[in-house]
Formats: structure tokens, sequence, C-alpha cells
């Protein structure tokens, strides 16, 4: 699914009433009962409403909502914040249908002292702003903002939020955005819905298709774009009947240290449930036999050092490598390290301890092989391309790190985004709270190891690992919860996640 910034998004608009063709107000009559019908499902039984509305289209999208739900016996009550003298010609005509229906009460709100009192069971629909606002709000829709937020109604946003931008909120006054339980978005999420600082004012959210027009949905190009199953589906090879295990490639792992060899026993587990042929783990020599026990399917190389990473086996036999989990930072290893990008010819996952050493020295960024891809949570991500005070912000300076790179670089969270080194965008729709557990980090570099040394580009490789991740966990967290999730859970569920997937 395609993410627009919402001036692209006015543009598909216009397309769509030219070209469908449509009048505007009929657009807008089509969205809104979208709107109304989810209301209807997330509460069924009649309620009192009170509808805010503003000058724009927004606005006349809430104007049509009231409508319908005073139709439906809901007791609509409207208020018609004074921003401006007049409403869009669009919200003006919905206004005047409006007024035909008696039972509802329309008020204009001139000021804060006018302001309602919401109760905890009614419905608040926030309609004030859409998603082309751009600068804070202020004034006395910021009074009726810090209001609704005040209360215990069930608000939901027509769109977005109201006060809440599209994409750049790092000059946004978060006092100044509506706190949403439920966001109902036309046609496509907006960008700052996926961002960890909006998620209280967003709350849940869906996608309503409105039926904009598909050609100029597919003309259009974005950076920005959210994985779905039949996405990622389609990326999958086939199987052949005479293939073999040397045609499902070798990967190297190298990982473990005293103390951490369960990092490697996930990432081995992890790569051979997904479809790899052969898998070497590069382990301590005391690690031998911990993981010929715990992984009886990986071959082993053993390291001269008993408890750390200091060297490697030749590198000719591998299709992809991965390092880092579990492997510790110390200078034998940072050593082993400028070594290991020296010599390796072929794409790298890196993880962990491994990216923590590039941080530190980030001259070693110069050898990192073409294709090569980074699985850092934030605080590691942090380390290597630096810190920021937002996620736009933070998500620009990944792009560029991918594109100066020419990696993938993945960062993890919810809606994991993967920037790619042309410089496009994806965020994950699987995945859930559970999976913040030790480990499970280590389960998505063994699954990316896997599909690299299968013939995945590193691109498509990263899409499919972090989506079947994900699923895996989804799956996983319906039989055990979110709590007692577990890595090993995630890696006990690949093989349902797989099956899902192709089906």
């Amino acid at each position: 699914m395609k993410i627009f910034p919402a001036s692209k998004i006015a543009e598909i608009d216009s397309f769509t009433i030219e070209n469908e063709p449509i009048e505007s107000i009929d657009l807008m009559e089509r969205a809104s009962s979208k709107f109304f019908k989810k209301i209807m499902k997330r509460f069924p039984a009649p309620r009192n409403c009170k509808v805010f509305v503003g000058p724009g289209n927004n606005g006349g999208d809430g104007l049509a909502v009231a409508r319908m739900l005073a139709e439906k016996n809901y007791a609509v009550e409207v208020f018609i914040i004074k921003i401006s003298n007049q409403l869009s010609k669009d919200a003006e005509v919905n206004l005047q249908r409006l007024k035909l229906i008696k039972s509802v009460d329309i008020y204009e709100l001139a000021s804060i002292d006018a302001m309602p009192w919401l109760f905890p069971d009614d419905i608040v629909i926030d309609a004030i702003f859409g998603s082309g606002l751009s600068r804070p709000i202020e004034g006395l829709v910021f009074e009726v903002i810090k209001a609704i937020n005040a209360s215990e109604a069930s608000v939901v946003a027509v769109d977005i939020p109201s006060g809440l931008m599209g994409e750049d909120n790092s000059k946004n006054n978060y006092q100044g955005i509506v706190k949403a339980d439920l966001t109902l978005s036309f046609q496509f999420p907006k960008l700052a819905f996926l961002f960890p600082e909006n998620a209280e004012y967003v709350g849940e959210w869906e996608v309503l298709p409105i039926g904009l027009h598909p050609e100029i949905i597919k003309q259009e190009q974005t950076p920005y774009k959210m994985l779905n199953r039949e996405f990622v589906k389609s990326l999958l090879m086939p199987r052949k009947k005479f293939d073999h295990k040397g045609t499902y490639g070798h990967g190297l792992l190298i990982s473990g240290s005293y103390g951490k060899m369960g990092a490697a026993i996930l990432a081995s587990r992890a790569s051979l449930r997904s479809g790899i042929g052969l898998l070497t783990s590069h382990i301590p020599r005391l690690g031998y036999e911990i993981m010929q026990t715990a992984v009886p399917e990986a071959m082993v190389s053993i390291d001269r050092s008993d408890i750390i990473f200091t060297e490697f086996p030749d590198l000719s036999q591998f299709k992809a490598v991965a390092i880092g989990p579990g492997i510790d930072k110390k200078q034998n290893s940072y050593c082993a390290m400028i070594n290991l990008l020296k010599e390796v010819k072929t794409p790298m996952v890196i993880d962990a301890d491994a990216i923590n050493i590039l941080g530190e020295h980030p001259e070693l960024k110069a050898d990192l092989p073409m294709g090569s891809v980074f699985t850092p949570h934030p605080k590691e991500f942090e380390r290597l391309v630096g810190k920021s005070d937002d996620s736009f912000t933070r998500n620009n300076m990944q792009r560029e790190f991918a594109r100066e790179y020419g990696v993938t670089l993945v960062l993890k969270g919810a809606y994991t985004a993967i920037a790619c080194p042309e410089g496009s965008v994806y965020f994950n729709s699987t995945g859930n709270p559970g999976m913040a557990t030790a480990g499970s980090g280590d389960v998505l570099t063994g699954i990316i190891l896997s599909l690299l040394s299968q013939g995945y580009s590193s691109k498509v490789a990263t899409i499919i690992g972090v989506y079947l991740h994900g699923l895996a966990g989804d799956l996983a967290s319906e039989k055990v919860g979110y709590e007692a999730l577990t890595a090993s859970d995630i890696i006990d569920f690949l093989p349902k996640a797989w099956l899902r997937l192709k089906k």
C-alpha cells in the first residue's frame, strides 16, 4: 500500500473528480458514508454524538456524517467552530442538507465559554482540520482541543486527528492535537500514524477505501509504502521439484560469546526454519557442544578463542554472511571485524554488537560490502547513524544512510521501517508488543541471512524477512499472549507463518 503526502492526496482527489468523473460533493458523500458505516459498527446502540466542525472539507465530512447518524436516531449536536466567516463550498452544501433534519441542534462555537459538556458516554466526532494542516493550532481551536482531550468521551477522528500534520510534526505543538481513540483515514494511512510519538493522538487507526481513481494511485510515485501479504507473497521464489540443498545456498552466521550463546542458537534455528540449504555457525570454542546439541542441523565452525569472536573461516563457500548476535565488543572482535569487512564479497546482515562496533569505529563504514543489511533497534540506530529529536527526522536520516552506503537499513519497532538504497521506505504491518523481548532481533537476523543465502536480493530478503518475523510473532501471540511470548515462540511459529504467507 502506498503512503502519500497530504499534498499528493489532494491531487489524487482532484484527478478522481475529473476522471471518474464524480462531483466533489458526491465524493465527499461517498467518503462520509464509509466513515458513518464504521461508526455504526463500532457503536451499534444510538448514543449522544457531538460533532466538532471546521470550515474546510474535513468539516464537510463531519456535517455529512452528522446527518447520517441523525437519520439512524443518534442524538446529534453539531458545533461549527468560528474560524472563518465562510465554509468551503461542499461543507456549505452539507450544512444546508443537515439543517433539513430538525432533530439536529447546530451551534456556532465562537468562544470557549460556549464549549459543551462532554460526558463519558458521548461520541465526539473530530472534523475540525484535515491532513493539509501546515502550522500548529492556536487560539480558539487550541482551547476546544484541550477541552476534548480533557474529557472521557470516545473520540473518533475524521481522516486524521485535528492538529496532527500528515508527515512532519517536528515543529508542532502536541498540546494542540486531538487525542483520538479511533482514527478512520480515507484511502491511505498518513505517514505520521507510523511514528511512536504520535500514537497517543492517532489511537487505533483504520484505512477506509473510498474509491479514489486506481489509475492515478498506480501512476503516482511515493517513497513510502506499507507492506501487506499480497505484495510480500508476490516476491517469493517458487521451489522446483529437482532443487537440492545447494540450490538454497550456504550461509555463515558469526555469533555468540561467553554467556551469550543463546543468541547464536536463536539466529541459527531461525535461519534453518526459513529455507536455507546449508548453515555454518561460527562460534567461540566453548560453545561447540551447546550448538551441536541445540541445533543439530547446523554445521559448526570453531573460533580459536574459547569465549569471543576473533577470526572467521574461508568465505568463498558462502553466499551470505551475518554477524552480530551476542558477539560482544572486545578488542580482538573489533580487529576480526576489520579483517572480515576487507575480505567479504557477499552481502552481510549486520546486527547487535557488530552495529555497536561500527558505531564506535565509523571509519569501518567505508568497507561495507554493497547490498548489506543493518537491523538495529533504536539505541543501536543512534550509535550507528546519530540522534534525532523526532521520528520524521530520524526516518530521513535512515533513508540518507541507506543511500550513502548502498545498504538496506532496518529500524526495528512498531511498524518496522526498511530504508532501501534507492530512497524507498517500507513500513511493516505485522508484529506486536510481545515481540519486544530478548532474542527477537537475533531471530530476524537468522531469517534474513537465510533469504540472502537463497539468492533473494538484499531489499527483497529484508522485506520478506521483516514481514515473516512479525507474522510469526502475531501467530505466537494468539496462542501465548504478549507477556509470555519469547523469541523461541517466534521461531516455533515460523512454519505456520510461511504457510499463512503462501496461502
